[in-house]
C-alpha cells in the first residue's frame, strides 16, 4: 500500500508528504505539481482556459495513474478536489488514505492573499468555507487515518502507526492525538483484541524492550487478559467505582515494586474508566512516571475517559480529588469488546456519547438525537471531539472544561450516594437534565430526558436529598475560590464554560429531578 494524503487546500499535504517520504528514503509524489508539469500551465490557468470540468478530467486521469501504479512505501499528496471523482475514490480503497485536518480559518490564512490568484476556488472566503464544509464528509469517509495539524518535522513520528494500520483488521481507523506534553496514536479496530499480529504491530512500545505490567479488573481479565499475550504481571482488582481509591493505588504500586518494575517498563490499563483512571494514576506516580497504554473495553472508556491524560482516584468526600495529568503513549480500541458489556453498563456509557454529541452538535448530534446505533464510527467521532478539545487545552485552563457538561451535579450525586447507587453515566445523565434546566432549554431538556428513558436510564433522583447534592457541588474540583463554574448550553454544539449560577437556581433544578 502507498500512503495517500488527502485534505482541503492549505492542509499541508505537500509538506507532510515530503517529511514522510524523506523518512522512508523515497521521493514524494505530488499530483498538483505533476499536473502542472503535464499541462504546461497552472491550475488557475487551466481553469480559465478550459474550465473546471476539463481540468478535473485531466486531474482524474493523472491521479488514477498514480494510484494504479503506486508501489509500497510511496507517498502521494493529492489535490484537494481530486476526491470528488468516483474513480479516484474507488482506487483509494487499495491504499492507506490519510486525511490531514485543517480548519477553514487556518486554511484561508495559509492560502494567503498573495497565492489566491493561483487557486481559483479561493477567491471568495464565504465560498471557500462552504466548499470546505461540503468536502469534509467525503474526506472523513475515505480516511483510514486522520491527522491533526502537525508541528514542523512531526510527520515521521506518525509513520510507524500508519504502517501498523496496514496490518489492522478491515475498517480500522487511526487518529493522532496531540497534547502539549506528548502525542500518541489511537487505533480503533473491530476485532483488534482477537488479532494477535495486528495488536502486536499496533502496540506503541517495543514489548521486547519494555515489559508490560497489566492492571485490569476481575470481570475483564478472564475475557480479554489472554489477548495481551503474557504480561510480566497482571493485577486484577474487583470491578466498580468503589475500587478507585488510594488503597487500590497502594496495592498496585506495591505489586509493581515487588515485581521489579522499572521506568523502562510500562503499565497496560485493560478495562473501563475506573481501571483506566486508576492505572493511569499509578503510572503517573510510580517512580515519578512510567508509560501507560490504554486498552479500553467499556463504552465510557472508548468514547471518553481513555483519552486526554486525566488520571486519578476518588476520596470519600469528592470525586477524582487526587490525580495527575499523564497522557498515554497509545490507546488501542476494539469496539467488538462492547458486546460483552452488561446492558446497564453499556447504557451508562452511552450517556458520555450523548454528552459529547451535545457539545459537538452537527452530524454527531443529529445521529444521537435519532438514537442511531453506536458503532465504530460513533466511537471515532466522539474520540475526535475529545482529542480536539484536549489539544487546545490539556490542563483545564478553560476550553477543556466543556467536557464537564453534566458532571458537576453528576459527580455530586455519585459522592452523596457513596459511589454505590449510581453508575457514573447514570449520575451524569441526571446532571445533564439539571444543566439543561439551568440553560433554559426546556425543549432540548425534554428531548434528552426521552433519550435517557429510551435507554432505561434514570431520569429522577433517588437516595439523596437535593440539598445534600447541592452542598456536594461546592467541593467540585473545578471551583475557583468560592465559585463553582457550570457548563451550560445555548444549543447542541454551543456549550459555554465558566457560567455563574445562583445556588438557589441549582437547588431548584436538582429538586425538579428529585420530585
Amino acid at each position: 500500500m502507498a500512503l495517500v494524503l488527502i485534505g482541503f487546500m492549505g492542509a499541508g499535504k505537500t509538506t507532510v508528504a515530503r517529511e514522510l517520504a524523506d523518512a522512508q528514503g523515497v521521493t514524494p509524489l505530488d499530483s498538483d505539481a505533476m499536473l502542472t508539469d503535464r499541462l504546461g500551465r497552472t491550475p488557475a490557468e487551466a481553469f480559465a482556459e478550459a474550465g473546471e470540468a476539463e481540468f478535473r478530467a485531466q486531474e482524474e486521469a493523472l491521479v488514477a495513474e498514480l494510484l494504479e501504479g503506486a508501489r509500497e512505501r510511496d507517498v502521494i499528496a493529492l489535490g484537494g478536489g481530486s476526491v470528488e471523482s468516483a474513480r479516484v475514490r474507488e482506487l483509494l480503497a487499495g491504499h492507506t488514505t490519510v486525511l490531514l485536518e485543517v480548519s477553514p480559518e487556518t486554511a484561508w490564512a495559509r492560502v494567503g492573499a498573495e497565492s489566491r490568484g493561483e487557486r481559483p476556488l479561493a477567491a471568495d472566503r464565504s465560498a471557500f468555507e462552504e466548499l470546505h464544509a461540503r468536502r469534509l464528509p467525503t474526506y472523513e469517509a475515505l480516511a483510514d487515518a486522520i491527522l491533526p495539524e502537525l508541528a514542523p518535522g512531526g510527520a515521521p513520528a506518525v509513520l510507524g502507526a500508519l504502517r501498523a494500520l496496514e496490518l489492522a483488521p478491515d475498517g480500522a481507523r487511526l487518529l493522532w492525538a496531540r497534547a502539549q506534553s506528548g502525542d500518541y496514536p489511537v487505533l480503533v479496530a473491530d476485532g483488534l483484541l482477537t488479532d494477535a499480529a495486528a495488536l502486536d504491530a499496533a502496540w506503541p512500545l517495543d514489548r521486547s524492550r519494555s515489559r508490560a505490567f497489566c492492571v485490569t479488573d476481575e470481570h475483564v481479565q478472564p475475557l480479554y487478559g489472554a489477548s495481551l499475550g503474557e504480561p510480566e504481571l497482571t493485577i486484577a482488582l474487583a470491578a466498580g467505582e468503589s475500587q478507585k481509591t488510594l488503597a487500590s493505588a497502594e496495592r498496585v504500586w506495591r505489586a509493581l515494586a515487588a515485581a521489579g518494575m522499572t521506568r523502562a517498563d510500562h503499565v497496560t490499563a485493560l478495562g473501563g474508566g475506573v481501571v483506566g483512571d486508576l492505572a493511569g494514576f499509578c503510572a503517573a506516580t510510580y517512580q515519578r512516571g512510567v508509560p501507560v497504554v490504554q486498552v479500553p473495553t467499556t463504552l465510557v472508556a472508548q468514547v471518553d475517559s481513555a483519552y486526554g491524560g486525566k488520571t486519578g482516584v476518588d476520596l470519600p468526600d469528592a470525586k477524582n480529588y487526587v490525580g495527575a495529568y499523564h497522557q498515554p503513549v497509545g490507546v488501542l480500541v476494539d469496539p467488538a469488546a462492547l458486546a460483552t458489556l452488561p446492558a446497564a453498563e453499556y447504557a451508562a456509557g452511552w450517556v458520555e456519547v450523548l454528552k459529547t454529541a451535545l457539545i459537538a452538535g452537527g452530524r454527531l448530534w443529529e445521529s444521537i438525537a435519532r438514537d442511531d446505533a453506536v458503532d465504530a464510527s460513533t466511537i471515532v467521532a466522539c474520540a475526535r471531539v475529545k482529542l480536539a478539545v484536549v489539544a487546545a487545552d490539556e490542563r483545564d485552563a478553560g476550553a477543556r472544561q466543556v467536557l464537564n457538561l453534566g458532571h458537576t451535579v453528576g459527580h455530586a450525586i455519585e459522592t452523596v450516594t457513596g459511589y454505590a447507587r449510581y453508575r457514573h453515566g447514570e449520575a451524569v445523565g441526571l446532571g445533564l437534565l439539571v444543566a439543561l434546566r439551568l440553560s433554559g432549554l426546556d425543549r432540548l431538556r425534554m428531548q434528552v430526558r426521552e433519550l435517557l428513558s429510551a435507554h432505561a436510564l434514570p431520569v429522577t433522583l433517588a437516595g439523596a436529598g437535593a440539598r445534600a447534592v447541592l452542598d456536594a457541588t461546592a467541593l467540585d474540583k473545578k471551583r475557583l475560590g468560592g465559585r463553582v463554574p457550570f457548563v451550560l448550553v445555548n444549543g447542541p454544539g454551543e456549550a459555554v464554560t465558566g457560567c455563574e449560577v445562583d445556588p438557589a437556581d441549582v437547588l431548584a433544578a436538582i429538586e425538579e429531578i428529585a420530585a
